[in-house]
């Protein structure tokens, strides 16, 4: 797989948000697949839109030419609340289309308009994948954040990005596993994994990284670093290699962690976050330059 796609890959798997709520989407067969329960969810409102989107299957079917589209809906396995991956199902922005006018929601228009603007926009960066870094660095200032926590925050998903990618070359292909590995990084650094990090910080779903202070944000940047050259230079292929590489990587970020911490007396662990600080936003509120289709 070329860099490209393994790096539009990983942007299938996160998540894209409208008005504050979380769309799960993955690349299938070169198309984005959106997950049904998800758009159901924020059309509907429904507090249980797996039943909503059962009972709406069962309304669709005894329309003429349904069947059409239901053989178009292609269960995949997308990450869950509680970590597990779990067949659900997509469908095309075509597809998503057509679902949409089946729920009659005032929020029926501006998410079509977001949801074209979002598949227009990721044709755009697979084209230019420099455009991802600018709609990254905009959103980040749109909520808020200083300049200088932003530069770091940029080279922390490009170190991330690096290293992720030279696990993927050295036989590290299952997600449980780069968790695994992530976390030897993180409680090597800072003596927590990133769920035990995500309590001390009082958040929920949020993105830890996205909480972190500048030092915090350093210090992650070289644990990952540390731990990519050390793979490199030994040569660590598969799991248990990289998993003994990650543990050394992470213990150099931590031994500097700990002597910053001695000769400022100050802790570089924090329970700061920004939840209260950043302006919540969508996507949609956020105007980037040559971003609509002409």
């Amino acid at each position: 797989m070329s860099n490209d796609n393994k790096n539009i890959e990983k942007t299938a798997l996160k998540l894209i948000v409208f008005e504050d709520n979380k769309i799960r989407r993955i690349l299938h067969n070169g198309e984005w697949h959106f997950s049904i329960i998800d758009v159901v969810e924020v059309l509907s409102g429904s507090s249980n839109p797996r039943r909503y989107w059962s009972d709406l299957k069962r309304q669709l079917a005894e329309n003429e030419g349904f069947t059409q589209l239901y053989g178009k809906i292609v269960q995949l396995r997308l990450e869950a609340s509680d970590g597990k991956k779990y067949e659900t199902d997509t469908a095309n922005t075509e597809i998503i289309f057509r679902i949409i006018q089946s729920i009659p929601s005032p929020k029926a228009e501006p998410f079509k308009r977001w949801l074209a603007k979002v598949g227009y926009e990721r044709v755009q960066e697979i084209e230019d994948p420099e455009l991802a870094t600018q709609r990254t660095r905009a959103i980040y200032k749109a909520k808020g954040y200083s300049d200088e926590w932003i530069e770091k925050r940029m080279r922390g998903i490009a170190i991330r990005e690096e290293l992720t990618d030279e696990w993927d070359k050295r036989g590290v292909k299952i997600q449980r596993e780069y968790a695994i590995l992530t976390a030897e990084i993180s409680k090597a650094t800072f003596g927590m994994t990133p769920s035990e990090y995500m309590k001390h910080k009082n958040l929920g779903q949020e993105n830890l990284r996205d909480h972190m202070t500048d030092l915090e944000l350093i210090f992650s940047m070289l644990g990952e670093a540390a731990t990519k050259e050390i793979a490199v230079s030994q040569n660590a292929q598969g799991f248990d290699e990289n998993k003994v590489a990650a543990k050394t990587g992470g213990k150099i970020a931590g031994d500097a962690r700990h002597q910053l911490e001695q000769e400022s007396g100050k802790p570089i662990i924090s329970k700061e976050n920004y939840l209260n600080t950043i302006i919540p936003i969508s996507i949609e509120t956020i105007e980037f330059e040559d971003s609509e289709p002409e």
